[in-house]
């Protein structure tokens, strides 16, 4: 079985994920490296394993949370669909059994909410994993442009905690921001972003609620428990 640790060791892979992070540092973008896609891989497999999921599950999580970004070393537009069609060579080099390759594959092509489309326990983990990484450490060099929101946003935010309720099937996200920036502006950049997640979420049967200084901004129950009501 081709693990997580393999696919950190793959120079291809390596050097796409440092492509697209310079690629994104040009363009005036958050940090999207080794940081970005550890902590993709570390929460997205983290969900799973919480939720009782299978081992393989957990570790193909943690594969997709690791590659999911290698499309941004083509173009920053579409980069799910691009990262998709770079990995299929790629895994299948490493021999990577074939059914594994493509669960990771279709995770990585709807990772982003523009286009995507939750349809397994990978890619819900996947987006859910993606879309809860904003914090201080993801502005480049610890100087935020003031003038840039998410810049704003992301140095604001101290403390970012993922956190699963197994019994009661509840996701939680919570945030800590300062007042450099507010929750508004928050709700701006990541309004699409909060919307992939509760369906994420309710793939997994399981409602989101994304907590910000203590308050619960969504509330939202799952589909199927407002279809009972």
């Amino acid at each position: 079985m081709v693990t997580l640790q393999d696919i950190k060791q793959n120079e291809a892979i390596r050097v796409l994920i440092r492509a697209g992070n310079r690629y994104l540092d040009a363009m005036g973008y958050t940090e999207h490296g080794p940081r970005h896609v550890s902590y993709v891989s570390k929460t997205a497999s983290g969900i799973l394993k919480a939720l009782g999921y299978s081992p393989r599950e957990v570790e193909l999580a943690a594969i997709a949370g690791w590659v999911h970004d290698v499309g941004n070393s083509v173009n920053r537009h579409d980069h799910g669909p691009l990262g998709a069609v770079l990995l299929l060579p790629i895994l299948k080099e490493t021999g990577m059994e074939m059914a594994d390759i493509m669960e990771i594959v279709t995770a990585v092509g709807n990772h982003e909410e523009q286009s995507g489309f939750i349809s397994s326990a990978v890619s819900a983990a996947l987006a859910l994993g993606d879309k809860s990484d904003a914090h201080k450490t993801r502005v480049r060099d610890g100087k935020p442009d003031v003038t840039d929101i998410h810049d704003r946003v992301n140095f604001s935010i101290q403390e970012n905690h993922v956190t699963v309720d197994r019994v009661n099937r509840v996701i939680r996200h919570e945030l800590t921001m300062d007042e450099s920036s507010s929750v508004m502006e928050y709700l701006q950049i990541y309004m699409s972003r909060i919307v992939m997640c509760e369906k994420a979420a309710d793939f997994l049967h399981c409602s989101f609620d994304l907590v910000i200084n203590g308050q619960s901004i969504n509330n939202r129950p799952r589909a199927e428990e407002t279809e009972r009501a």
